[in-house]
C-alpha cells in the first residue's frame, strides 16, 4: 500500500478495513483516508513522491526542460510535483506536466498544498486501480504484486516501494 501513498496512516487505515467488496469501495475508502491526512501526513506522502520523467526516447531538450521545471517547483514548494494521470499520448503527457508545473508555480504555498493534495488523491486512485487484476474483489486473499516502474505521474506505484496487495 505504501507504493500507492507514502503515508503510513493512510496505508494502515486501508489495510485495517479490508476486504473491500469492490474497487469502488476501495477507492472511496482511499479518498476518505486522503482527505483525513493531517498537514504533516500530507507532507510525508508528498515527500515520498518522485519526479515524473519523460519517456527515454524523448528528445534531450524535453529531459532538460522537465528537470529545470521540477527543480523550480521543488525549490518553491519543498516537494516533488504531483499530477494525476490524464488521457492522451505520452508526448501530450509531457506537455501536461510542464504546463502544470509552470501554472502551479504561480500558486501561493497554501493554495498549492490544496492542489497537490487533490492531484495526489487522483494519483493514488490510479495506482490502486493498477494493483487489482480485472474482476478481482478488492482486498481478496489472492493478492497481487504491483509492477515496478516509472515515475509518480504514470499512475503506477513507485519503484522499490511496492508491496503485495493483501
Amino acid at each position: 500500500m505504501l507504493g500507492c501513498c507514502a503515508s503510513h496512516r493512510w496505508a494502515r487505515r486501508l489495510a485495517e478495513h479490508r476486504p473491500y467488496p469492490d474497487i469502488g469501495s476501495l477507492l472511496a475508502a482511499a479518498d476518505e483516508a486522503c482527505y483525513d491526512l493531517t498537514p504533516a501526513e500530507l507532507g510525508d506522502a508528498l515527500a515520498g513522491e518522485s519526479r515524473a520523467r519523460p519517456h527515454p526516447s524523448a528528445p534531450r531538450v524535453a529531459h532538460t526542460a522537465l528537470a529545470a521545471a521540477h527543480a523550480a517547483y521543488e525549490s518553491r514548494f519543498g516537494h516533488a510535483f504531483v499530477i494525476a494521470p490524464g488521457p492522451g499520448l505520452p508526448a501530450a503527457h509531457l506537455d501536461r506536466i510542464l504546463t502544470g508545473i509552470r501554472t502551479r508555480l504561480a500558486h501561493e504555498p497554501d493554495e498549492e498544498r490544496t492542489v497537490a493534495a487533490e492531484e495526489l488523491r487522483g494519483l493514488v486512485r490510479a495506482r490502486l486501480r493498477r494493483l487489482l487484476p480485472a474482476g478481482q474483489p478488492a482486498g481478496s486473499s489472492a493478492g497481487s504484486s504491483a509492477g515496478s516502474s516509472a515515475g509518480s505521474s504514470a499512475g503506477q506505484p513507485r519503484k522499490g516501494r511496492t508491496k503485495a496487495y493483501r
